[in-house]
């Protein structure tokens, strides 16, 4: 029998409401039916993996989805967190940002992203580079959830 501790599930830091039903949508759309925990910054992120600050812990996530431009905490502070956390120095981080800037690129590699998508997340934008495919595709097989 399966806990819910056993089943795979994704984190989304995104406190953009059109992201979060973005993602939602191309979840659906490629068949990928886990549960996705949002939090809307960093802080809170930290204290639903933790179970702390009055949040009940979510069991920890296969992969996090983290966006970087957040209040409260952004993404590079929570994945500096995360990596010098022994619980969760290990997770799959993927970075969601509409920055392309070098510096968040080379920062968030510094701090061993799985992988960094460019928002919006589409398909459709294969033929203008690829990198939301990419790194979408990378993030899909790295789950390996598609039923």
């Amino acid at each position: 029998m399966n806990s819910e501790a056993d089943q795979p599930s994704i984190l989304l830091v995104e406190d953009d409401q059109m992201d979060i039903m973005n993602v939602q949508r191309e979840l659906r759309k490629h068949n990928v039916t886990v549960p996705l925990h949002v939090a809307r910054n960093g802080r809170e992120a930290l204290n639903m993996l933790r179970g702390e600050g009055g949040q009940e812990r979510i069991p920890k996530p296969n992969v996090v989805m983290l966006d970087l431009n957040m209040p409260r905490m952004n993404g590079l502070e929570l994945l500096e967190i995360l990596r010098s956390d022994p619980d969760f120095v290990g997770l799959n981080v993927f970075i969601t940002t509409t920055s392309d800037l070098e510096t968040d690129r080379l920062k968030a590699q510094d701090l061993a992203v799985s992988g960094y998508i460019i928002k919006p997340l589409s398909f459709e934008s294969f033929g203008e580079g690829g990198t939301s495919v990419d790194g979408f595709s990378l993030f899909l097989d790295l789950l390996r959830l598609k039923e």
